[in-house]
């Protein structure tokens, strides 16, 4: 019996874990195509989440996206990642334009901690169902959509980076793709924030933000 509940858990790490993976895809797709950081030419629209989205079509840009989420992929799995950032930077001054950040938070007790029989009884929680995320994640979506009324226009040539913060263990593999990053934050008094709509599986919930550079 102990057995099972432990691979049912671990269904249910991975069923989250691809949720969340898929969201960044399509969500990052989302945000170049609003952005205008690619031509709006190198996007095909799919339905997803039951809405309109567009991906890219250029095939750099996807083996691009491709290699950082499956990397994103094996660090959710391991609860070892805790926020992806989308950075929007201007070519000619290399300034961060906009930021946005997706706050990850593992429940590590959904994970290591099912109950085992004569054992403490944990309390029930209400297991959210695929169709109840995919809702909260459209409204995200729809936000995003969105961001184009309230992001100021970018009228210059830019284009973007993904940083991942992970924990500090230091038995945490890094592929040699990855090293240490510049944050790209925007200058203090020159930045403004809106705070997005947030999502939950059973094991992650996820907190959106983008902030933004005002003129002074």
């Amino acid at each position: 019996m102990a057995q099972k509940q432990r691979t049912n858990q671990a269904i249910s790490l991975k069923g989250s874990t691809a949720m969340v993976t898929e969201f960044f895809e399509y969500s990052v797709n989302s945000i170049l195509y609003q952005r205008g950081v690619y031509p709006s030419d190198d996007f095909r629209m799919v339905k997803k989440y039951g809405l309109p989205m567009l991906v890219t079509a250029d095939d750099n840009l996807k083996e691009y996206l491709s290699t950082i989420l499956s990397q994103v992929q094996e660090w959710l799995l391991s609860s070892s990642i805790n926020r992806l950032v989308l950075a929007i930077k201007s070519i000619e001054t290399g300034e961060t334009l906009e930021r946005w950040q997706f706050d990850i938070h593992t429940d590590e007790s959904a994970i290591n901690n099912p109950s085992l029989p004569g054992g403490p009884k944990q309390p029930k929680r209400k297991e959210k169902t695929e169709k109840e995320v995919q809702g909260e994640i459209r409204e995200i979506m729809k936000q995003i959509t969105s961001s184009v009324t309230f992001l100021p226009i970018l009228e210059e040539e830019c284009t973007f980076t993904l940083l991942a913060y992970t924990n500090d263990s230091p038995d945490l593999p890094i592929p040699a793709t990855w090293g240490d990053a510049d944050p790209h934050l925007i200058d203090r008094g020159k930045v403004e924030q809106v705070r997005l709509r947030s999502f939950s599986t059973n094991v992650h919930s996820l907190e959106a933000m983008v902030a933004y550079r005002v003129e002074e």
